[in-house]
C-alpha cells in the first residue's frame, strides 16, 4: 500500500488551543499619556479592539475626549471609564456623555467610582451614576461596572466582601431593567483558584452578568508588587511574593502564562463558567502586552489599515 503525501488538500486546520479560544475577544485599557506614546494603534492591535480609557483625578476630558477619538479613528472601540467620585453634577455627566458621543461616538462605558477617597461633588458610586438614567437616555449599548474577585478594603475595610456583593446584586437588577448590555470587568489578579471560587459563587448568588477577567500584562515582578499593594490584590500577591523569594526570577519580567492557561483550560471543561472576556491591564507596557498577546493567539502583528 503506497503513502498518501500530505498535499495542501487534505491538511486537517490547525485547531485553536484553549489558551487562543480564552483569549479572543480580550480588551485592553489605556490612559491619554500612554496612547500617546503610540505611533498607530493599528499596528498592535486586532481592528475593533475594545479599549478602554483610564479617567485619572486630574485628566482633562479634553485630553480623554481626544484619545476617544483617536481610538474611533483608528478603528477601536473606545470604552472610556466614567468615574463617580470625580464628577460634580448630573449637569457634569451630561457633558462629558454628549462630548463623547459628539466628538468620538462612544456608546460604551465603565461606570466606577472612581480612585480617590473623597468625591468632588454629589456622586460617589457607580450605581448613583447609573440611577441618573443618562446612559439610558443617550443610548449607550454597553455599560460595564467593576468587579473585585478578591474583595476591597475601599469598599469593606472590615476585609468582608459583604458591601462588594450587595452592589453586585444591585447591578445585576440594574442590568434587567436597562436596554444596554452589561458585564463586570475585574480588578487583575495573578491566582486562578481564587478567581474561578468567585465567578461560583456569583453564580450561586444568582448574578449572572458575564466576567471580563482582569490580567496584568507582562511586567517586571517589582512593577506587579507595586500596583498589585496599591489596588490591594489579595490571596493573588502571594503568587509574586514567592516568585520574588527565587533570585533567577527578579530579572525576567513576570508573564500572565499559567494564569490565563489555567482559567482557559477550566472554561474549556466547564462552558457555562462566568468569566468570558480576558481584559488586559498593561502594567509593563502597551507594546510588551500587545506583543504577549500576539505570541499566544498564533495571530501576526496587524498591517497598518488605510
Amino acid at each position: 500500500m503506497g503513502i498518501l503525501p500530505f498535499t495542501k488538500h487534505n491538511r486537517v486546520p490547525r485547531q485553536a488551543t484553549q489558551t487562543e479560544a480564552f483569549l479572543q475577544g480580550h480588551s485592553i485599557e489605556v490612559m491619554p499619556r500612554t496612547a500617546a506614546k503610540i505611533e498607530d494603534f493599528r499596528q498592535i492591535l486586532p481592528a475593533g479592539t475594545r479599549v478602554y480609557i483610564a479617567h485619572l483625578a486630574g485628566t482633562p476630558i479634553g485630553d480623554m475626549v481626544a484619545t476617544a477619538t483617536r481610538l474611533r479613528t483608528e478603528g477601536f472601540e473606545p470604552m472610556p471609564h466614567i468615574p463617580a467620585r470625580l464628577i460634580s453634577d448630573t449637569a457634569m455627566l451630561e457633558d462629558w456623555i454628549a462630548r463623547y458621543q459628539g466628538e468620538a461616538g462612544v456608546r460604551q462605558a465603565l461606570v466606577l467610582a472612581g480612585g480617590v477617597a473623597r468625591p468632588e461633588g454629589a456622586f460617589h458610586c457607580s450605581m448613583q451614576l447609573l440611577e441618573t438614567g443618562v446612559f439610558d437616555r443617550a443610548g449607550f449599548t454597553r455599560l460595564h461596572v467593576a468587579g473585585h474577585p478578591e474583595g476591597s478594603r475601599d469598599i469593606d475595610a472590615d476585609g468582608s466582601d459583604r458591601r462588594v456583593m450587595e452592589a453586585l446584586h444591585w447591578k445585576q437588577a440594574f442590568s434587567e431593567r436597562t436596554d444596554a448590555k452589561m458585564a463586570i470587568v475585574t480588578q487583575f489578579a495573578f491566582d486562578a483558584d481564587p478567581v474561578i471560587a468567585w465567578a461560583g459563587r456569583l453564580a450561586a448568588e444568582g448574578i449572572g452578568l458575564p466576567v471580563h477577567i482582569g490580567v496584568a500584562g507582562p511586567a517586571r515582578l517589582q512593577t506587579l508588587l507595586k500596583f498589585a499593594i496599591a489596588c490591594g490584590v489579595g490571596p493573588s500577591l502571594k503568587v509574586l511574593q514567592r516568585r520574588a523569594h527565587d533570585v533567577s526570577k527578579l530579572v525576567m519580567p513576570f508573564e500572565p502564562t499559567g494564569f490565563i492557561a489555567r482559567l482557559a483550560a477550566y472554561k474549556a471543561a466547564h462552558p457555562d463558567f462566568g468569566i468570558e472576556r480576558v481584559h488586559f491591564f498593561p502594567l509593563g507596557g502597551i507594546v510588551a502586552c500587545t506583543g504577549w498577546v500576539q505570541a499566544h493567539t498564533g495571530a501576526a502583528r496587524p498591517a497598518t489599515q488605510p
